[in-house]
């Protein structure tokens, strides 16, 4: 089988490393390495499929439905499979194989095309919350992650030079690195987090009715986690005469839900929706970043 990486999933590396790494280039071959390793009948390639992987439905020798995942290590798989293996399987996707194999990861077979944004919008923030919930747990000694200090550090870097290019996004900077560098005075708590959640991240499985999937973990306050769900189907937000007041609305019921300082939340909501607009305008997606600090303003 050839192996031809999704047009999202290229989009997207252009994204990150407009030269390029070489590593799609060498895609086809490692994924028939793989394929051949764990003796694995492919089915075909996920489409769309991801932003940072090639995602492939197999079967494993003994005919389980599985999932196999490749990705550059600026996606950083091996801190994925670490907390994969941390979580066990409790609110997360299962880790198939205990060997590591750079780049690569033998999953649970979930229900690829359907996730929890297929509910209403209440129901599926309900559901969503729920399976975050069983994420944040106590982080493994020597943990090999990222903390939110960190990475919110390189992002801040990033959002200050975007501000000096263009002035008409630098006061929401200012508000959204004024809100930081609050947040990081007095975290409340100290959690391995999925660090890039949001409804199409969970999938219908059958040992549970909702997985997460695809994790980009970080160490932190719970509050960072929740504050990407809490700007889901922006787009529709955003359309409604009555968004700005859904969204404090949306603040609060999450915030009591998950037992998380509302303040908090909406301050690391803030940060979070700012630094991806900013960087969608760095890319060349108008149109998204547009949407992001609209609704950043809101806050």
């Amino acid at each position: 089988m050839v192996f031809e990486p999704p047009t999202r999933l290229v989009r997207a590396l252009g994204e990150t490393a407009p030269d390029g790494d070489g590593w799609l280039e060498k895609l086809p071959e490692a994924a028939q390495q793989a394929v051949a390793l764990r003796e694995l009948t492919v089915e075909r390639v996920q489409v769309p499929g991801g932003r940072s992987s090639l995602v492939v439905l197999v079967r494993r020798a003994d005919g389980t439905p599985a999932v196999l995942k490749l990705a550059p290590g600026r996606a950083r798989p091996e801190a994925e499979r670490a907390a994969l293996a941390h979580w066990g399987g409790r609110g997360a996707v299962q880790l198939l194989e205990p060997f590591a194999t750079e780049g690569v990861l033998l999953l649970e077979r979930l229900h690829p095309d359907v996730s929890v944004r297929s509910l209403p919008e209440a129901k599926a923030l309900l559901e969503a919350a729920g399976t975050l919930r069983r994420l944040w747990v106590e982080p493994p000694a020597d943990f090999p992650f990222e903390t939110v200090a960190e990475r919110t550090g390189r992002q801040a870097e990033a959002m200050r030079a975007s501000a000096r290019r263009d002035p008409e996004v630098a006061q929401l900077v200012d508000l959204a690195l004024g809100a930081r560098t609050e947040l990081l005075a007095a975290p409340p708590d100290h959690r391995l987090l999925h660090g890039t959640f949001r409804q199409s991240k969970v999938l219908s499985g059958e040992r549970m009715p909702w997985l997460a999937v695809g994790p980009d973990p970080v160490v932190g306050e719970s509050a960072f986690d929740l504050a990407r769900l809490v700007r889901d189907r922006v787009e529709d937000l955003i359309a409604q005469p009555s968004g700005a007041a859904t969204t404090r609305r949306r603040v609060k019921r999450l915030a009591e839900s998950l037992d998380v300082d509302q303040e908090r939340l909406r301050g690391w909501t803030l940060f979070r929706a700012v630094e991806s607009g900013v960087r969608a305008g760095r890319v060349g997606r108008p149109r998204d970043a547009e949407l992001l600090l609209e609704f950043a303003s809101w806050l």
